[in-house]
């Protein structure tokens, strides 16, 4: 507006200047609003690009080459090993396989000296011998008994059922690097030729995998009853690509025990189609994916490492002290239990449990009045934030996010399922996705048994050798 039209409007009198004051009401009336949105707006982008692995549940894979903000408070400890613990090093054996004496034998004044005592020292190098495959070739035979005519036959062994087949540790080994050391169809073929001279097709370690699968039948279906048994058990998903489409692997895992099976769907209609949910009684410890909450026959537990990530996402966006406040409590709360545990303690008391519910109320009450919803402009339900929707989370599920309180089986967070589960996701960063709709189950069954092997303390060679046999490793009831 120029200044002409100003001064034509006040030479018309007061009603043209009370029509313009007010038009200009609106309009800045209209821009505030717009501005407002844009702020909105602005902070909602910023907090999106400002969001990583530490502050979210965003994979590690996410971040990029930035170098990550270590989340560790500073200890005083000197770095490196700390006094007491268990060190490795590289120690002699007491009875070397071959030994080489570097004696002397004659003097440079012609004396001879292989009769002299001396002082010995003792140098060792573990060495690998020669790597070479070992054939062995079964003969039966057909004879027929001078005497009376009769005809006697041998049989081959039973597990020897082709012309020309591998043995047992050869197949372990395809196994082992397949499916725990995750090594792709063509670089174990190629490892196979290098290192024991021997060209094996890709189709060849399809087929082991294949085989011991079956045999691994009877391993999974003891796995899942143990699971459905067991008083707390971990579970989590993730997705996979098999045949151009993306599948979803979901694993339920206690610390002795690991299941993975994979789905085409993410949610309650896999979880009961795989079996262990429907009729599992103890504590579900995962993420917050609500479809685990249709299983209202087991109690359940929250994952804390995810809820601090969360809290501190919104504490960097917001600046909101709520959040704060309440990772600070769950950390403390966490120490007490590590004590208490520590000193032989099953539970904590009625008061000190009383005492923690009640603060963690009350930063609940203060996040309401630091962060409140915001009045809908239009109909329908007004637009929350990220910290409007955890702090109504943190209130819901209260119960749940403090379990480990009430209950010192339970775990602080779900970490053992995303280890468990991060193995997979490795797979398919080093050997990429599945092409058909077998592979990914096969991987699983087997995974699974390597997994449960080695939680169980044994070695995964001698594991898959006895699973090739017939005769796998099925943990006693625990």
């Amino acid at each position: 507006m120029d200044e002409t039209t100003i001064i034509k409007t006040y030479n018309d009198g007061i009603n043209a200047v009370v029509s313009l004051v007010k038009d200009l009401n609106g309009q800045v009336s209209s821009l505030a609003g717009q501005v407002n949105a844009l702020n909105n707006r602005i902070a909602e982008l910023e907090a999106r690009l400002n969001k990583n692995s530490g502050n979210s549940n965003k994979p590690p894979s996410s971040d990029g080459l930035k170098k990550p903000k270590n989340m560790r408070e500073k200890t005083g400890k000197p770095t490196g090993g700390q006094q007491g613990h268990e060190g490795k090093t590289l120690n002699k054996v007491e009875n070397p396989d071959k030994t080489v004496d570097l004696k002397p034998t004659q003097c440079e004044c012609g004396c001879c000296l292989s009769s002299v005592d001396g002082v010995t020292r003792t140098r060792q190098v573990i060495e690998l011998p020669t790597i070479k495959v070992f054939t062995t070739e079964y003969r039966t035979h057909e004879l027929v008994c001078p005497a009376c005519n009769k005809v006697h036959k041998t049989e081959f062994p039973e597990d020897v059922k082709q012309p020309v087949q591998y043995g047992e540790n050869i197949q372990a080994l395809m196994s082992y690097l397949t499916n725990y050391q995750l090594i792709p169809l063509e670089r174990t073929a190629e490892i196979l030729s290098d290192i024991i001279g021997q060209n094996v097709s890709e189709g060849t370690l399809v087929n082991v995998n294949s085989r011991l699968y079956k045999k691994l039948e009877e391993v999974e279906t003891s796995t899942k009853q143990q699971l459905i048994a067991s008083s707390v058990v971990h579970f989590d998903e993730t997705g996979m690509r098999s045949g151009g489409k993306t599948q979803w692997l979901h694993s339920a895992s206690t610390d002795k025990l690991t299941h993975y099976e994979v789905h085409e769907k993410r949610g309650a209609q896999a979880a009961n189609d795989i079996g262990i949910l429907p009729d599992f009684k103890g504590t579900a410890c995962h993420d917050h994916w609500i479809p685990y909450y249709t299983f209202g026959d087991c109690s359940h537990s929250e994952c804390n490492s995810h809820n601090l990530r969360n809290l501190r996402g919104i504490n960097e966006d917001y600046n909101h002290e709520w959040a704060k406040n309440m990772s600070s409590l769950l950390i403390e709360i966490k120490q007490r239990v590590d004590t208490l545990r520590s000193e032989g303690r099953a539970e904590m008391d009625f008061n000190e449990t009383a005492k923690y519910n009640a603060i963690y109320k009350d930063i609940i009450s203060k996040g309401k009045l630091e962060c409140p919803i915001p009045v809908a402009e239009k109909t329908g339900r007004p637009k929350k934030n990220a910290a409007h929707r955890l702090l109504a989370r943190l209130q819901k599920y209260d119960v749940e996010t403090l379990s480990f309180m009430y209950d010192f089986n339970i775990p602080f967070d779900n970490n053992l399922a995303e280890r468990d589960i991060r193995m997979v996701k490795l797979r398919q960063k080093i050997s990429g996705c599945f092409r058909g709709k077998e592979g990914p189950i096969v991987f699983c069954r087997i995974r699974s048994y390597i997994s449960t092997c080695r939680k169980n303390g044994q070695k995964v060679m001698e594991s898959l050798v006895k699973a090739i046999k017939g005769e796998p490793f099925i943990p006693q009831t625990l």
